[in-house]
């Protein structure tokens, strides 16, 4: 085979042609495949891209809300707006309640 028959593309017209049209129609198909492939493989890695910056902001928000819940559940945050409401802590400091359960018997002590 001289470079002017692969010129020519002889080799597409041959007889035995069929071997080598099927050779084409698979490159073809394999580089149809190829690309859809790295298509969809990029579409996957934009994704990620975009749900890991959507993870980051969501943390940073919560790590805010978090600061700002800690800072109303602060004692005297609560006080301060109690005092709007014309409700004022105690003076009293607060005591500790216990309740004993009585002793049960047990069915000797109780025939005794």
């Amino acid at each position: 085979m001289n470079v002017y028959s692969i010129l020519k593309a002889r080799y597409l017209i041959n007889e035995d042609a069929t071997r080598n049209w099927r050779f084409i129609v698979f490159l073809i198909i394999l580089a149809i495949i190829m690309i859809a492939n790295t298509q969809w493989y990029d579409k996957k890695v934009f994704k990620i891209v975009a749900l890991t910056s959507e993870v980051k902001e969501l943390r940073s928000e919560f790590v805010d809300r978090r600061s700002e819940l800690m800072q109303l559940k602060m004692e005297s945050t609560v006080s301060k707006t109690m005092e709007a409401r014309k409700i004022f802590p105690s003076s009293v400091p607060p005591q500790k309640i216990t309740v004993r359960k009585p002793e049960e018997k047990g069915f000797f002590s109780k025939l005794w």
